[in-house]
Formats: C-alpha cells, structure tokens, sequence
C-alpha cells in the first residue's frame, strides 16, 4: 500500500484551500478557508503564503476585524496565466481556453471523420484548434498547460490511450504525439475523470467528500470521489460502470459484449430503445446525437413514442444507478454529460423514482441525487483542471517558493 508522504498531504491542502476560495462567492479571507476545509489558520496562513508568491491567488482588499488588523481578503489571478482543456469526443474535438479563475475566455469545436480516425487526424485536429485559439488577437501570451480528455482507458503518467472503443486504438502515445506540435505541459485522462474534477472543483463535489458522477455520452461511466479525492483504481481503469452488464445476454455492446449498461442509456442506446419501440420511427433516418436530441424534443410536447422512450432509459439507468449507491453509499449522485442535458429533467425525475426502488434505503437517504450544475462543457473545465493541478504539482514553481521562504525563516533565525 502506498502511504502519503509529507509532501503528499501538502499537494492535498494546497488543492483544498484553492477549491475553497474557487466555491467562495466572492473573495475569502484566511480565516474563511480555515473554517471550510478544517486546517489549522497556521497552515492556511503558510499555504496562502505560497499561492500568492506565485502568483496563483492576489489579495482583492481588506475587511474590518472587529477591532484587529483588518483582514485580507483573498482571490485567483486570472492574469497569471492561461489553461486549455481539451474534449475528444466521438465525432468532434472541443478545445477551450480558460484564465486561472477557469473563467471561459474562447472556443472552438472542430469535426473529426465518422469513422476510421486515426490517432494522427486527432493531433492535427487538437493542434489546430490550439493554435487557433491562441494566435487570436487577444489571446493570453503565457500557457501554463493544456489538459485532455480522451475516451477510453488512458495511462495518465505517460499520456497513453490504452484503448478507445469509439477507434479501436491500442497504445497510442497521445501525450508524445501531442508534444511534438504544442509546447507546453499536457496531462491526459479520460471523460468520466475530467467531469469529475470538474465536479470537485465547481459543482456538486465542492460541499461533499463522497461523490459519484454517472456521465452518459456516446460512451458511459461513472466518476468516483471518496474523501475528497478522486478515486483512480490500480491501473486508471476505475468507473468503466459502462461496461457492467445489466441485462444478461441483452444488447450488443460495442466493447464487444452483451448486456453492458452503455448499451441502454448512452446515445446509441436511447436510439436503440427507440428502434425498438418504433422501428420506422422518422428519427432514425439521423445520426444517435440527433436522434437523442429529437427524442427529447418530441417528449416535450406529448409524443408518447418518445415520452415511452425516455421512461424506458430512466428505467434501465435507474437499476443501474441504485448499485452505484447501494457500492459506495456517496454523499451526493450527479447526473451528467451531454445526453442527461438534453433529456433533461423527465429524465432526472423518472430516474430517481426507480433508483428509490432498488437502492437500499440507508444508502438512498443519504444522497443527494441531481443534475450536474457545471456550465458549458464540464468535460473540457475538468481537463482543464487537470492542468490547473499539474501547475500546482510543479516542484519549480513551489519548490522554488517553498525553498526561498525556508531561506528567509533561517535568515531570520540566525538574526535573532
């Protein structure tokens, strides 16, 4: 078993303290992110220290103390410099440029083939989309790093996709391939990882220790946060709930085996559960994004071929989600990905009455079960976090910091 070293735990407080000044609904003083994570004010104090030595958080003014020296209030720098969080979906790559508050700054989305794509067209596509975006005018000049998500199993710490369903890619150094065209730090993970630090850092996970967030895409699985932190699993593999059979001999999936829960409730499977109900059904002359859309749609407005279709997803989905609590008993269930938005609340609501069916009522009790509240794409944010983290992980950068403040308390020392 791996312990944690010192530096480990302080990795851990230094992304605590920032998450909390990022959920502060202004800026926060010391005194505020001691109450919020549970770290002594000494700590805090020392840790703020290093943040605005480099130039991650400024101080945004000064509060009365009731008496005292008047308190610093405390805030990110947007100025320090720029992140890119990049989502490789299906058919398309997104790529965004954010500040350091993760405020969006630009975007662009670009198509990739429908099929057959090979590992080099997604390195020109994500090169083009970057370069786009910073040779605009106005564009930030320094980036401290880019982050990017990729389906599938991903070797995160030598940027590998293990293998993509979506291409049948095995063992593609991405993160390499990518280095030779973008100059900067890249960190690689997958959707379910992304969204979930997305979730973490600005939605659901930021009041919750233990969190779980179900993504349903063209591919599906599930985020695991357990006290705090993201959980990974051995190998980066954890949260492939997709391919966890749910009915036995069922659907075709494409992993290649039957039944798995993506078969039902991704894109591809609300288009199947259709096809089922309706074979000549007009919608499925389009593609599964848009059929998705078209069924939610037509819901809308009392079409009961597509209301069937949707109570029908909220089922399957609602068996499956009810041993995610029943497994890990988490704080809070965040509903999220493209194809939870567009079906939308009639999903939410059917979902959780079947989930109140099947989960046992302890651990039902105790979650919350919601809609993701991240805006705009929370994949790309969390890829983006990702490279947030890494500039915060850089031993140059607060290693530097840390070592020149060591310096000053011995001088000071030996002065005394």
């Amino acid at each position: 078993m791996a312990r944690r070293t010192a530096q480990d735990i302080r990795r851990r407080n230094r992304f605590d303290a920032l998450r909390r000044v990022f959920a502060a609904p202004g800026p926060a003083s010391r005194q505020e992110i001691a109450a919020a994570t549970g770290l002594s004010f000494a700590t805090v104090a020392n840790l703020v220290a290093e943040l605005l030595e480099a130039g991650v958080l400024r101080e945004a003014g000064r509060e009365d103390s009731q008496g005292g020296r008047p308190r610093a209030r405390l805030a990110v720098d947007p100025g320090r410099g720029a992140l890119v969080g990049i989502d490789v979906a299906e058919t398309s790559v997104q790529v965004v440029l954010f500040d350091l508050a993760l405020t969006e700054l630009s975007s662009v989305r670009l198509p990739l083939p429908a099929a057959g794509v090979r590992p080099e067209r997604v390195v020109d596509t994500i090169a083009a989309g970057v370069d786009g975006l910073l040779g605009a005018e106005g564009a930030p000049p320094r980036v401290l790093g880019a982050g990017i998500s990729v389906p599938g199993l991903v070797e995160r710490e030598g940027g590998v996709s293990v293998f993509s369903p979506y291409w049948s890619w095995r063992d593609v150094p991405l993160r390499s391939l990518l280095a030779a065209r973008l100059a900067m730090p890249l960190y690689l993970d997958n959707p379910l990882k992304a969204g979930t630090v997305a979730e973490m850092w600005f939605g659901a996970g930021r009041d919750v220790d233990d969190l779980v967030v179900l993504t349903l895409r063209a591919g599906v699985g599930v985020g695991i946060a357990i006290d705090g932190a993201l959980y990974r699993g051995a190998g980066n593999s954890a949260g492939e709930w997709g391919h966890t059979c749910l009915v036995r001999g069922g659907r075709e999936c494409r992993c290649g085996r039957r039944g798995c829960v993506e078969a039902y409730v991704s894109s591809r499977g609300v288009a199947a559960t259709l096809r089922e109900l309706d074979p000549a059904s007009p919608f499925l002359e389009a593609d599964e994004d848009t059929v998705v859309t078209r069924v939610a749609e037509a819901a809308a407005v009392g079409d009961s071929m597509a209301a069937e279709t949707v109570a029908r997803t909220a089922a399957y989905l609602g068996e499956a989600a009810a041993d995610l609590l029943n497994l890990f008993n988490p704080q809070a269930l965040v509903l999220g990905g493209w194809v939870a938005d567009r079906l939308g609340e009639p999903l939410l609501r059917q979902t959780r009455e079947v989930v109140a069916e099947h989960a046992l009522p302890a651990t039902l009790q105790a979650a919350a079960f919601q809609r993701s509240t991240v805006r705009g794409n929370a994949v790309a944010l969390g890829a983006a976090t990702f490279a947030l983290e890494g500039f915060l992980d850089d031993r140059e950068t607060f290693g530097t910091v840390a070592e020149g403040r060591r310096a000053a308390r011995a001088a000071r020392t030996r002065t005394v």
